[in-house]
């Protein structure tokens, strides 16, 4: 097994530039005024910036879903730092310092598309590409700098104004394994339990 989630992320993959991107930005802002609460406080401004940048940028929208994503994908963890802030300090994060997130966020924009990373840039609302009249053009020749910035802020004001509506909504938690279960030896114990019932049906049918 990898001895760390860097072992594990490729080399190329979207997670490292954010991180990387972020860690290049001014966040000033946010550092001298960001101090958390209760436990909250750990949580570098950068790492939950980055958070919601990847989460938003590959269409998860909601702190929740982010949050769960930290423990079940690679790239999150590896952003996470292999931390996982409650969904709670990412919506109040999201909700403090939506101003400065919407203007560091299209700065990351501006920076993916000058360097034709468009994988980035397509998170332009249906997911796949970016606006029509955007997708036929380069960073360099689009036009003038305050049209394409003003292309990026609309789109990245739509996506916050998505993740505040995913906040909204309860995550649904059908597919979590239950919380009896959530230890490996209760598990296991449940596993051979269902497995041997199986196959007590199995023999009755097929004596």
């Amino acid at each position: 097994m990898p001895r760390s989630v860097d072992e594990w992320l490729p080399a190329d993959h979207l997670a490292r530039f954010v991180v990387e991107v972020v860690d290049q930005l001014d966040l000033s802002t946010l550092t001298g005024q960001y101090r958390g609460t209760g436990g909250s406080g750990a949580y570098h401004p950068a790492l939950l910036l980055g958070l919601l940048i990847y989460g938003y940028a590959t269409g998860t929208y909601s702190s929740r879903r982010i949050v769960r994503a930290s423990y079940d994908s690679i790239a999150f963890r590896y952003i996470a730092a292999n931390s996982h802030p409650g969904h709670d300090t990412l919506c109040a994060f999201r909700k403090r310092f939506a101003g400065e997130i919407e203007s560091l966020f299209v700065q990351v924009l501006g920076i993916a598309k000058q360097m034709k990373l468009l994988k980035l840039c397509t998170l332009a609302l249906d997911g796949t590409k970016v606006h029509a009249n955007a997708s036929r053009h380069s960073a360099l020749s689009y036009g003038p700098a305050e049209k394409l910035e003003e292309q990026l802020r609309a789109e990245v004001q739509e996506l916050l104004a998505r993740a505040e509506a995913a906040d909204a909504e309860p995550l649904l938690e059908g597919l979590n394994i239950p919380e009896e279960l959530a230890r490996r030896e209760t598990r296991l114990q449940a596993i051979a339990e269902a497995k041997a019932q199986i196959e007590a049906r199995a023999r009755a049918f097929c004596p």
